[in-house]
């Protein structure tokens, strides 16, 4: 078996609370990479993140990772702010890297980081994993031939936990000037399932709305505004002629999760799950041809990346991506699958489109 690929890891704090969920366990149980270089902001924490996972090397200096010859790649998983300089350290170091979505604070970011990855031919990849969920793998190869003939309509609701209490460690998300918000994170990985299994857009409209206008932070006790919008309803017309809606929400309770609803000429396909499209959970899928009744559908195993004993849940999906992004780096080949910093640019855009059809009223062409 070829060894690992070797990565450092920026944003390595142990309590981080999105890779702590996804890519943490993934890095542990994975047979294609290791943690082989942690990087966080302050040496000892950086020291005591080396000693948690058991990585070789530590780092408090993402540009002095970046650089060491003892690590192949460079995985970036910080607050949106905060990927910009070690995802450009990366690529200068020419190391391939792995940065989360959104890519960048804002569209301008996330196209200068990709025409630099461009320029030197350095594999950029980004954490746009549900184009790498077997479910939506699954669903989108059904449509493509012809289990629900022509698309007549399709809509996605994803509601999600957006508690009104946030801790002060939390509550920096309130701004939305630093770019991690309901409409770029939550929208952002639901819209893009939608376009990655129907097909692309060419007209929108939409509705960006900010429905909860304080926070409370129980450890500070204080109340603090909120400008991030927590609830975006988008609606328009796909290329391929269909109408298409998309209700994202952060709501206080009970929020029902991800459903995705594909109706055709010929039939009906159905997505749904407890959490949202990029997470790690197995989607159920059924579907129906000429008939009113929803049948459930296995979904094959040639759609994983992994070993059948991988871990399910919040793991699975990233560790599909680190599978696909190893053997680009193994081979020099990416594979089709993989999503690359052009995909992120494409649905920064997109998603401009609709904040801008949003502050306008208008329904706007999607170019």
């Amino acid at each position: 078996m070829a060894k690992k690929i070797r990565l450092g890891f920026v944003g390595a704090n142990i309590n981080s609370h999105w890779a702590s969920q996804s890519h943490f366990p993934a890095l542990m149980a994975h047979p294609d990479v290791e943690m082989t270089a942690v990087c966080t902001s302050k040496p000892e924490t950086a020291e005591a993140a080396r000693k948690h996972f058991g990585a070789k090397l530590a780092f408090s200096d993402h540009r002095e990772m970046a650089v060491s010859p003892e690590i192949d790649a460079v995985v970036v998983v910080l607050r949106v702010p905060s990927h910009y300089e070690p995802t450009m350290a990366a690529i200068n170091a020419g190391k391939p890297v792995y940065t989360e979505w959104p890519l960048g604070r804002t569209t301008a970011e996330a196209e200068e980081m990709t025409a630099l990855a461009r320029k030197k031919g350095v594999l950029a990849a980004v954490g746009l994993q549900s184009r790498v969920s077997p479910a939506l793998l699954y669903m989108k190869e059904l449509i493509e031939s012809g289990y629900v003939g022509r698309i007549i309509a399709c809509n996605v609701a994803t509601m999600r936990d957006g508690p009104a209490e946030r801790p002060s460690s939390r509550s920096w998300q309130r701004d939305f000037t630093l770019g991690a918000n309901t409409l770029t994170i939550a929208n952002g990985h639901s819209i893009d399932a939608l376009r990655f299994v129907v097909g692309d857009f060419a007209s929108v409209a939409g509705k960006v709305s900010t429905q909860v206008k304080q926070w409370f932070e129980p450890d500070t006790k204080k109340t603090v505004e909120v400008t991030s919008p927590d609830n975006i309803l988008v609606s328009g017309t796909l290329k391929n002629g269909a109408v298409a809606s998309l209700h994202t929400g952060a709501v206080p309770w009970a929020g029902n999760g991800f459903r995705m609803e594909i109706y055709g000429t010929e039939g009906t396909l159905t997505a749904t799950g407890n959490i949202s499209s990029q997470r790690g959970e197995m989607l159920r899928i059924r579907g129906a041809q000429r008939s009113q009744t929803l049948q459930d559908l296995p979904i094959p195993d040639k759609f994983a990346h992994v070993p059948a004993d991988f871990p399910k849940g919040d793991p699975y999906n990233v560790g599909q991506m680190y599978a696909l992004f190893a053997e680009a780096i193994r081979t020099g080949r990416t594979p089709a699958l993989l999503p690359l910093f052009d995909t992120a640019v494409d649905l920064h855009h997109f998603t401009d489109i609709i904040k801008q059809a949003s502050d306008s009223g208008k329904t706007l062409p999607v170019t």
